[in-house]
């Protein structure tokens, strides 16, 4: 019982994390041929790591990574190779405590970036159409 669920955690997070490289590398609008050739590595491979089905290394996450122009950190977390940093503020949180800015001003910058976090998210759907 316990294994199983072990090797079901780690089955939805390489799940988690094909997704995550699939959506970054549309967001980029770079085929799966083009990443693979960025990353240095076989588009097959990539393609599983898409799908959930390989688990990369580190060294194949950090070239993905660098290819994307993302942080390698942010993969290692989503791959559970690193654990996330729980310091890290969201930007809400960060945009709520910023002394320079009024009560109005933190309210509209908050509209405009939930405004841009649906725009991506209808992106996305496009995307995957």
């Amino acid at each position: 019982m316990v294994g199983q669920s072990v090797r079901g955690e780690l089955e939805d997070r390489l799940v988690e994390l094909g997704k995550f490289i699939r959506d970054q590398r549309r967001r980029t609008h770079l085929s799966v041929r083009r990443l693979a050739d960025l990353s240095g590595i076989s588009n097959p491979y990539l393609s599983q790591i898409e799908r959930g089905l390989r688990k990369p290394s580190a060294d194949i996450l950090q070239q993905i990574a660098k290819a994307l122009k993302i942080s390698a950190e942010s993969l290692y977390v989503k791959a559970g190779i690193l654990e996330p940093d729980g310091d890290e503020p969201s930007v809400v949180d960060a945009v709520r405590r910023d002394p320079h800015l009024d009560a109005a001003q933190k309210e509209t910058l908050l509209r405009v970036y939930e405004s841009l976090l649906a725009q991506a998210a209808h992106g996305d759907r496009d995307n995957d159409r």
